[in-house]
């Protein structure tokens, strides 16, 4: 189910009167009047609601001799809601380049000529600024606090800070061995 889909579907189900619809449908396929006849509505009511309904794809008609038969789609209700929630978004490529821009937008005012001019107090644009200096670091290969901490001081003066903050944050493992570069998981 696409996203534009989900919303027009949760949207139709935010109405009392749908949902009964939905729950006597559950129970067997109906007519307009004899919805409207079991639920105390009017059968125009009831015919407005089946429209929405099967525009959300919650239910679909056939014709059963005189009467137009309405059945709920019980398959678009298998879906999970957290298939849903895993599908790609239709603003994903959007939100991704929003990400970007402020991240760019972070390096920018904080790094001068490849120094760091100041350590940030958001926790949000320090990680920032501490992924950007773990790319100095390469993967498997061991460091020692030394090597460590002359390659932070390239970037800033006070390396103890910035080094503990990357072990931290998980863009630098440390043992008795010495300090390397995590790599991210998936």
């Amino acid at each position: 189910m696409k996203e534009t889909e989900a919303i027009g579907l949760f949207k139709c189900l935010a109405d009392k009167s749908r949902l009964q619809i939905l729950k006597s449908l559950a129970v067997e396929d109906m007519y307009v009047e004899r919805l409207a006849e079991r639920l105390d509505l009017t059968p125009s009511t009831i015919s407005f609601h089946l429209k929405k309904l099967s525009e959300a794809g919650a239910v679909t008609a056939y014709k059963n001799q005189y009467y137009m038969m309405y059945s709920l789609n019980k398959e678009i209700f298998q879906t999970s809601i957290l298939d849903i929630l895993r599908q790609e978004s239709d603003e994903a490529q959007k939100q991704a380049q929003r990400d970007a821009d402020y991240r760019q937008r972070v390096i920018d005012a904080f790094f001068e000529y490849g120094k760091l001019r100041s350590i940030p107090t958001q926790l949000k644009k320090e990680r920032i600024i501490l992924e950007v200096i773990a790319e100095a670091f390469e993967f498997d290969r061991i460091y020692s606090e030394r090597e460590v901490n002359v390659m932070i001081a390239d970037f800033h003066d006070d390396f103890c800070t910035i080094r503990r903050d990357m072990v931290g944050e998980g863009l630098l493992g440390r043992d008795s061995t010495g300090y390397w570069r995590v790599k991210k998981n998936g």
